[in-house]
């Protein structure tokens, strides 16, 4: 990330002409709470932008009367000045307010960035997701995933496409409609047992989940404050056995829902640290909280747990047949060294080198989707660009963050839990990898 080099004065004199002037230097606690009145009248312009806000209601209200006369290149200006003041800060380094300047600005690179593609700006995807979220994914030869296809072919039974033969087999463990909603109850009670243990909750932590449809995600987890989310899981397309664990470990223990608790409670209440009552959706903090997220079931669930788990206590309550769930779990690891090509295919439908009906033709030959589920791919696409990169990614920089020098499970949590609930950018995993 590209440090501005300015003078406390020339900071100042640039502030000054922005929407926020500051007649005395002011204090880490004035900036954060302008950060967030910025951030929140980005959100007004961009629905989605603010994925949670529980902060003072005062700065929602004063952005929603600003808004009308706010333009694009007025909050840009808004933006740069901020953080001009924010590297006027003179903290020591490894101190509290060290720490916060440095996660505030960059909060403020990747708003600069979004600001850019709200004014039209085009820019590529593996640019948009290093601006964004501070990791750059690498695009791979998806002529190299032939072998891996090839080794797939010979395991999935039957004539046709892979893909259809692979998702007719995969089928065969969708969770019937009427015992979805059980099943995932019983899902994210056990991610839960699993997570106590390891993580001291405040006692009035809660959630509410609902099954929705007509979303282009397959989950959400909507953060209110007072260690309350709301939950809420797509079920557009059929719901795969394997998915209940996922989902309750992602959104609920210790994902979505544990990552904002402790970040509440250990940073905004404990600290007073107000920026962080506020998580944009495109951010660092994205790919540490779906990283983490996605890692969250192999966390709870480790040595192979989640098949076990699936086999004797889900499947019987789903009225699922799990006498072959071995073969499905080889298929699904087998099929999991396709991942590295979808950024490939996500670049070249972003960046308009692969036309929908080829990208569509990619994933359903090298991602193995069935047609209906890239379509649905492709929306999510097109509802949020290179957000995409923060599920696997996230997970494989999380993963071996955690897991570095073979550290076993009391060592994997403590580690976990410091992502958690402490302002950990990308870098700080990727240095220490």
């Amino acid at each position: 990330m590209r440090n501005l080099i300015l003078t406390a004065a020339a900071a100042f004199a640039l502030t000054a002409c922005s929407t926020t002037p500051y007649k005395q230097p002011p204090s880490i606690d004035q900036l954060a709470s302008d950060y967030l009145a910025v951030q929140l009248a980005i959100g007004l312009k961009d629905p989605g932008y603010v994925d949670a806000y529980y902060g003072p209601e005062e700065l929602t209200a004063k952005a929603d009367a600003q808004d009308d006369a706010m333009t694009l290149p007025m909050l840009q200006a808004r933006v740069i000045a901020l953080d001009a003041s924010l590297s006027a800060v003179a903290s020591d380094p490894g101190t509290l307010e060290a720490e916060r300047v440095r996660y505030l600005r960059a909060m403020l690179s990747s708003a600069k960035v979004r600001l850019r593609m709200l004014r039209g700006e085009e820019i590529s995807f593996q640019d948009e997701a290093e601006g964004l979220f501070g990791v750059r994914p690498e695009l791979v030869d998806l002529a190299t995933l032939d072998p891996v296809i090839a080794h797939i072919d010979a395991l999935v039974p039957g004539e046709g496409p892979l893909h259809q033969r692979l998702n007719d087999y995969r089928d065969q463990f969708i969770i019937p409609a009427d015992n979805l909603r059980e099943v995932i109850d019983v899902a994210v009670a056990e991610c839960r047992k699993r997570t106590v243990p390891h993580i001291d909750l405040p006692e009035s932590e809660s959630f509410d989940l609902t099954l929705v449809t007509d979303k282009p995600w397959g989950g959400f987890n909507y953060y209110q404050g007072d260690y309350h989310s709301v939950i809420e899981i797509n079920t557009d397309l059929p719901v795969r056995i394997d998915r209940a664990l996922d989902v309750g470990c992602h959104e609920a223990y210790p994902g979505h829902h544990v990552y904002s608790t402790l970040i509440e409670r250990d940073r905004v209440n404990a600290l007073g640290q107000i920026e962080y009552t506020l998580l944009p959706l495109y951010s660092p903090r994205a790919i540490i909280s779906e990283g983490s997220a996605e890692y969250g079931v192999k966390i709870a669930f480790p040595d192979g747990a989640t098949m076990a788990f699936e086999r004797d206590v889900l499947a019987p309550i789903a009225g699922i047949d799990a006498s072959d769930i071995e073969t499905y779990y080889a298929l699904r690891d087998a099929t999991s060294a396709l991942s590295a090509g979808y950024f490939t295919i996500a670049a070249g439908y972003r960046d308009k080198t692969m036309t929908r009906e080829e990208a569509i033709a990619a994933l359903m030959k090298y991602n193995l989707s069935s047609r209906e589920r890239a379509e649905a791919s492709l929306g999510f696409l097109d509802a949020y660009g290179s957000y995409v990169i923060n599920y696997t990614l996230g997970q494989e920089i999380v993963g071996a963050y955690i897991e570095r020098g073979d550290a076993d499970m009391e060592l994997r949590w403590e580690r976990f839990i410091g992502i958690l609930n402490s302002p950990t950018l990308p870098e700080d995993l990727l240095i220490a990898q």
